[in-house]
């Protein structure tokens, strides 16, 4: 056999048991495998299947290049790889520091002559483990000057990436999505579910692997970053359309602890003549955790309850947990049939909030059969068509990945999955209900988790300024790794009393940044705490409860401002569906950097605190306490207008925008008509 060959339209090399292989996959886009085992049918991972797609291989010398649309890869006779876009530009390069053992060295690119070496370093390594797998190394040339952005979300707040050093790993408030976006013209996605790491140095970059039976990633080429990530949209799905209903406020807490409490908040909101979207019935309104069922003392008639929430026009949102108490009514059936997670060691207690639990596995087609049975006898079937994945890492009460083992794998190896699957379960379900806008609230996503109509939010983070600074990097990042429906808790999950004043200011702050964000949610667990009236009820704890969390919750001015604010968001909605159907078609993200939208603009490329909402609004959040102005870029080749004031800025120059605690700076791209709405909101805020 061959070292290089043409195997079904695909580029192959192989030596001394080693093997891989390149081949067309989606709109310019190529996929690498390789490994030191046997190829094995691992699936598409976070790829769609590919059709349609036939590339054009050629040989030259001691090389092969295959070619598909605006990418191309070359391998040599030692197997390695370099990307080159339809110009001819090196993109990407493999990083060899080895001794040739061949004859004749690869001499295009710069680091020819690096590459022949004492170090003995591989651009793919494998380190064998017991069990079939292997530590995996993949490194590539570092590129000078490089910027990078996407990977999910990851509580820091760097928007460019370059120099971070990112886990592979889900955990509360962390979502693993390996896709990046370079301003080098290339986009690259990690296609492999393995637990790891990588690490965007100037030195080079490295992707690892903890536990792998082979390599697996996927690389695409375009002119901007647009095109970048519609190529991979195009590869990995889209989100479906958002439903109408979901555009405007939702309301939350923690949490609402009886049905009557519930109603009372939605009826006041509707007395107040402040459309509500959906209010959610949050955690530990079961009998146990795994019942998955209202608890009838509490709750005695959740389809009257959703009927006339949906009256009012208003969606109920029910929260669900993976987690199953050995107490719940379904424990014993799911640990008979294989359906909840593993524990290699030790006793399989996986998680300890307000009982021992284990998580159920989603992994597990059968598994998600059974979760959504249950859901949808209990709440479907009452009414309920939107859901709140909570949990979704899921978040161990001790976060050593190789101690837990799923239907397919070791977490170590599949581990990123799960939040997949978990959305996965309700999505199936809907669509065989017969829903076909279908949205759940998830709290982590990895890459293709968008065509299962995930809501991401930010998880259980912290009230705070920077907290809030870093939620801006996290939601950008996140629409630049696909992921295009994005939401926080506004104000931050922990902390804030409702009776503060510095709190006040940032509530304000994060509320009127939330407007022109996927989707405008009210959550957190404010102070004062309320402590359940009994600790235990038939042997299980029972949760406690925040204080208020409506808009009115925190005094007239701040209610002012809020309900001010609610009434904007009402009147974008058309404009917030369109950019949803941007995001449907194309995969466009509602939150866009500057860059994303004005790539020719090198001034952009510098603005990390600001980004546009879809193609006409430009947003610049308030994100230090005391701020009283902040500075403002305006893209070049545009003339803007100040939404409050109406004075037209030309593009390419900077301005200082005075910022009253009633004042988020928003510019509007001259001749756009959203720009009505704001006249329109201004003149009758004043």
């Amino acid at each position: 056999m061959e070292t290089l060959s043409i195997e079904r339209d695909a580029l192959c090399w192989s030596y001394n048991g080693a093997w891989l292989r390149i081949e067309a996959h989606g709109r310019d886009g190529l996929r690498l495998r390789s490994s030191i085992y046997p190829a094995r049918d691992n699936g598409d991972g976070a790829l769609l299947p590919s059709e349609g797609h036939t590339p054009f291989i050629s040989r030259f010398g001691s090389r092969m290049r295959i070619e598909n649309g605006a990418v191309a890869a070359e391998v040599d006779l030692q197997g390695r790889v370099k990307f080159f876009n339809r110009e001819g530009k090196l993109l990407l390069e493999e990083k060899w520091r080895q001794r040739d053992t061949l004859t004749k060295f690869w001499t295009l690119g710069d680091h020819a002559a690096d590459s022949i070496s004492a170090l003995g370093l591989a651009g793919r390594e494998f380190k064998p483990l017991s069990g079939g797998a292997s530590r995996i190394i993949v490194r590539f040339e570092p590129v000078p000057g490089e910027r990078l952005y996407g990977m999910g979300q990851y509580q820091q707040p760097n928007l460019d990436l370059a120099g971070c050093t990112l886990e592979l790993a889900q955990r509360n408030s962390q979502a693993s999505v390996p896709f990046v976006v370079s301003s080098h013209g290339y986009g690259f996605l990690w296609n492999t579910p393995a637990v790891g790491e990588a690490s965007f140095a100037r030195n080079g970059t490295r992707w690892i692997s903890e536990a792998a039976s082979g390599i697996d990633y996927w690389v695409t080429a375009g002119d901007t970053p647009a095109d970048i990530l519609r190529n991979y949209a195009s590869a990995t799905g889209t989100a479906p359309m958002m439903p109408d209903f979901a555009l405007g406020l939702w309301q939350s807490k923690l949490r609402y602890r009886t049905q009557d409490e519930l109603m009372a908040v939605a009826r006041d909101y509707a007395a107040r003549g402040i459309p509500l979207s959906v209010i959610v019935a949050d955690f530990f309104h079961w009998p146990v955790q795994g019942d998955w069922r209202f608890d009838e003392r509490e709750w005695p008639d959740p389809a009257a309850m959703a009927a006339e929430l949906k009256a009012m026009g208003t969606e109920l949102m029910v929260s669900i947990w993976p987690t199953v108490d050995a107490r719940s009514e379904n424990y014993a059936e799911m640990a008979e049939k294989g359906y909840l997670v593993n524990t290699n060691r030790g006793i399989p207690v996986q998680f300890d909030h307000l009982g021992n639990s284990r998580f159920i596995d989603p992994t597990n087609p059968a598994a998600r059969d059974f979760l959504w049975s249950v859901a949808r006898r209990n709440y479907y079937d009452k009414g309920i068509r939107v859901f709140w994945l909570d949990e979704a890492e899921p978040e161990y009460a001790v976060y050593d990945f190789e101690n837990y083992r799923y239907h397919t794998g070791n977490l170590l190896e599949v581990g990123n999955t799960y939040p997949l699957h978990y959305a996965q379960a309700f999505y199936d379900g809907l669509r065989v209900a017969g829903e076909t806008e279908i949205v759940s609230l998830v709290r982590c996503a990895w890459a293709g988790s968008q065509r299962y109509g995930t809501l991401i939010w930010s998880g259980d983070i912290q009230s705070s300024f920077a907290s809030m600074r870093n939620q801006l990097s996290a939601g950008l990042n996140m629409g630049l790794a696909g992921i295009p429906w994005w939401t926080t808790d506004i104000g931050g999950f922990h902390g804030g009393h409702v009776d503060d004043p510095d709190f006040h200011e940032l509530l304000v702050r994060w509320f009127q940044w939330a407007v022109f964000s996927p989707v405008l949610r009210m959550h957190g667990y404010r102070e004062p705490v309320t402590p359940p009236a009994v600790p235990f009820r038939d042997g299980v704890a029972q949760c406690d409860s925040g204080a208020g969390n409506e808009l009115w919750s925190f005094g007239e001015d701040v209610y002012a401002i809020l309900s001010a604010y609610a009434d904007l968001r009402e009147r974008l909605r058309p404009y917030v569906r369109d950019l949803m159907r941007q995001a449907h078609e194309t995969g466009d993200p509602l939150m866009r950097t500057l860059f994303y939208a004005f790539p020719g603009d090198i001034g952009c490329w510098e603005v990390d605190d600001q980004y546009m909402f879809g193609g006409d609004i430009l947003v610049a959040p308030v994100l230090k306490a005391g701020e009283t102005e902040r500075g403002v870029y305006l893209p070049a080749g545009n003339d803007w207008i100040d939404a409050w004031t109406g004075r037209m800025v030309v593009g390419g120059n900077s301005v200082t925008c005075p910022t009253p605690i009633t004042r988020l700076p928003v510019f509007v791209r001259k001749g756009a008509a959203v720009l009505d709405v704001f006249m329109a909101w201004v003149a009758s805020s004043n």
